[in-house]
């Protein structure tokens, strides 16, 4: 099966491109997320490929005056690599690496835009991240992350918002295996999915960024951690034994302040003061829209919303979350404020920080 990525000297193996690796669960994503320097409007974005299920979905969701507008859309690839529109949006690569363009096309629901993302520094390659469910392999994947600026337009029905100087916000490009499509019909017993403690930390900085992530098992042992500050000068600067410390929202598993001592004498203090965007928009964990779940044969626009109160602690849909926040980076004697994002996502136990049980609120 020949198709336009095999003109490209992008082969991995002698194969054509459209057949990807060996795992049904193979995926290669797009995600994007921006907001207004005030975190009044904040906007993410996804697009993911999974070429063993034959499925290319993707999506945009807005936060304004407090609402969680959403665009979703699926069609089948047929192999097609190369093609990056369904149905409304559209990702186009201006320069590799560097600037991407995000366009909604009009349509019979609310959103539209086109968005430009500039890079500020060349992008970050996380550490592999690996994992099994017992003998079943539940991830294998790679991912690079940028930090940028965001310019162009996007609306809300009649509602034009002008994308402007500081907005800004992360990109990342992830391929490997993780779960998509339909739901296993027979996971390993020995090591069934109940645990999954995910921390991510994309910050803005005027001159830098930074990123702090962690997955922790149960015990609070990290399976794989990193945090990085990148310069708008392109000096990269890793740490590999960053510890945290989280205070919750009482009766939740929803943080109300993170504490992370990088390495040395850097300190990273984040603070929840902005909207929480329920990255169900975007296909996580939703039982419909979940990523590489088959809509059929034509392409399938649909649209919905969540309101805050939707978007509360009690609602599955909002389990796994971006918070907007305000981040301080104490940087030996000097103190940067910037802006960013605390994603969380907590399943099980997590003796650390005292969860426990399936899904049971913080103490």
């Amino acid at each position: 099966m020949l198709t336009k990525g095999d003109d490209f000297p992008l082969h991995q193996r002698a194969e054509p491109i459209a057949f990807a690796g060996t795992d049904r669960n193979f995926y290669d994503r797009y995600f994007f997320n921006g907001y207004a320097p005030d975190g009044s409007v904040f906007f993410a974005a996804a697009m993911g490929f999974y070429p063993q299920l034959g499925i290319v979905d993707a999506s945009f969701s807005v936060i304004v005056d407090d609402v969680q507008h959403i665009l979703r859309t699926s069609r089948r690839s047929g192999g097609e690599r190369l093609d990056l529109s369904v149905g409304p949006v559209a990702i186009a690569i201006d320069a590799p690496l560097e600037t991407v363009t995000l366009r909604i096309a009009p349509n019979d629901g609310l959103l539209a835009g086109e968005l430009r993302f500039a890079g500020r520094h060349f992008p970050i390659e996380e550490p592999r991240f690996t994992r099994r469910n017992g003998t079943r392999l539940f991830m294998d994947y790679t991912r690079m992350t940028q930090s940028g600026r965001w310019s162009g337009w996007l609306s809300v029905g009649d509602r034009r918002v002008d994308v402007t100087d500081g907005w800004t916000g992360t990109r990342d490009r992830s391929w490997g295996v993780r779960p998509v499509g339909a739901s296993e019909p027979q996971p390993p017993p020995e090591g069934n999915f109940a645990q999954f403690f995910w921390l991510w930390t994309p910050c803005n900085f005027a001159d830098r960024a930074l990123f702090f992530h962690s997955n922790d098992d149960a015990a609070g042992a990290p399976w794989n951690r990193r945090a990085v500050i990148v310069t708008d000068k392109g000096t990269e600067t890793h740490f590999d034994a960053a510890r945290f410390a989280i205070t919750w929202q009482p009766g939740t598993r929803r943080i109300a302040g993170l504490s992370a001592d990088l390495g040395g004498d850097r300190r990273l203090t984040l603070t929840p003061t902005g909207p929480v965007f329920a990255m169900s928009g975007l296909g996580y964990t939703h039982p419909v829209w979940g990523h590489g779940l088959d809509h059929g044969p034509d392409v399938v626009v649909a649209h919905d919303a969540l309101t805050a109160e939707e978007r509360g602690w009690a609602n599955p849909l909002a389990m796994h979350i971006q918070a907007f926040v305000t981040a301080d980076l104490a940087d030996g004697g000097t103190l940067h404020r910037g802006i960013g994002v605390l994603e969380q996502l907590f399943v099980g136990p997590h003796a650390p920080t005292g969860l426990s049980g399936p899904m049971d609120p913080a103490p």
